[in-house]
């Protein structure tokens, strides 16, 4: 009896299991880099992670939470993080905490919207529910169209009414994260005095779909020459519609892109888009920390349940080329998690997500 409880004693303990929801595509750059920054923290910390693409239909995000629920409960996960892409949320908390299963919200954080009935807060509706991580998404919208204005007013482009006219191709109208985007924008609009938003449009993250909103609204605004975008796939395709209307991007007309693609990047070093943001696909990442941090009784409680925090870096020509160099490649294991954990770190009081940290 005493060698079985020896060995017993010594066989490691269960490791720490996470399923993501992935609410993009299996090949969609963004959330392909998400997902490689949440496996290489899942190493690091010894969590065994599933990751489940939803490939952009969102009505799927609710047959794979359905699929995890009827699981035998010993293959369930510890927990499944999600994103409240589309307004999901309030579903995805009312199945998991039927099934009592923990859950946790990232990259996109609550957002009540009208007609549907409020979640609350974390822990108290939906017990389950344990807290959420967002990136701070208004800093996105926000620097991108501050440094694009400045890149406008730099070029002296032809004003209307004595401003400068721009138009802004934003993402969905139901993601929380996208309409923070959106007003960010708006702030730094707001801000300058010396710019005008023309009209503002939809595409759905969609490249295709924003080349065919940018052709009318160049066609529609033929003074515009600066367009903002809610992330770099859709200002790929407003810069295909100005190509395709015989200009060149980055000289004649400004583009603005938010994230960290290897195509994004290269526009940024070449001149064609003029401003870019990104590094918030992190928050996947981090969201790991603090689950791993939670599981081991380190509650991030302490800093609160509903995280909002800056994880956007505007990037230049020099921080692009360090990003390439370092994860061009979507390797991030060079990165070590484990300095970012407060149970691996017992000093430490206070969660540092900023992307800048890790360039």
């Amino acid at each position: 009896m005493l060698a079985l409880l020896l060995c017993c004693l010594s066989l490691p303990a269960m490791a720490l299991s996470v399923t993501f929801i992935n609410p993009g595509k299996h090949d969609e750059v963004y959330w392909l880099t998400a997902t490689r920054a949440m496996e290489a923290a899942a190493s690091d910390l010894g969590i065994r992670l599933r990751v489940l693409y939803a490939e952009r239909e969102h009505p799927r995000v609710l047959v794979l939470a359905r699929q995890i629920i009827a699981l035998p409960a010993a293959q369930r996960p510890d927990y499944v993080v999600f994103s409240n892409d589309y307004g999901t949320a309030p579903e995805l908390l009312r199945l998991f905490e039927a099934a009592g299963i923990r859950s946790f919200m990232a990259f996109s954080g609550r957002d009540d919207q009208p007609g549907q009935p409020p979640i609350g807060l974390p822990r108290m509706q939906f017990r389950h529910w344990l807290g959420s991580l967002a990136p701070r998404a208004e800093d996105a919208g926000y620097l991108t169209a501050r440094a694009l204005i400045e890149r406008g007013r730099r070029a002296g482009l032809p004003r209307m009414g004595g401003k400068l006219p721009l138009l802004a191709i934003g993402g969905d109208r139901s993601t929380p994260s996208s309409l923070l985007r959106d007003e960010g924008m708006r702030r730094a609009v707001t801000e300058a005095g010396d710019v005008v938003l023309l009209q503002e449009v939809h595409a759905g993250w969609s490249q295709p779909r924003a080349q065919e909103q940018a052709d009318w609204l160049f066609r529609r605004y033929p003074q515009a020459r600066l367009l903002w975008a809610g992330n770099d796939l859709m200002a790929f395709g407003a810069m295909d519609a100005w190509r395709q209307r015989g200009g060149t991007p980055g000289q004649d007309a400004f583009f603005s892109g938010i994230n960290t693609s290897a195509q994004a990047m290269a526009a940024l070093r070449d001149g064609s888009m003029s401003a870019l943001a990104g590094g918030h696909f992190i928050a996947g990442a981090w969201s790991l920390v603090m689950l791993y941090d939670y599981h081991h009784g380190r509650d991030f409680a302490e800093e609160g349940l509903e995280l909002v925090r800056p994880m956007f870096t505007l990037f230049d020509d020099r921080s692009a080329a360090r990003f390439m160099q370092r994860y061009g490649k979507l390797d991030f294991s060079r990165v070590d998690f484990r300095r970012y954990s407060k149970q691996h770190n017992p000093g430490l009081r206070r969660y540092n997500f900023d992307f800048r940290q890790l360039l």
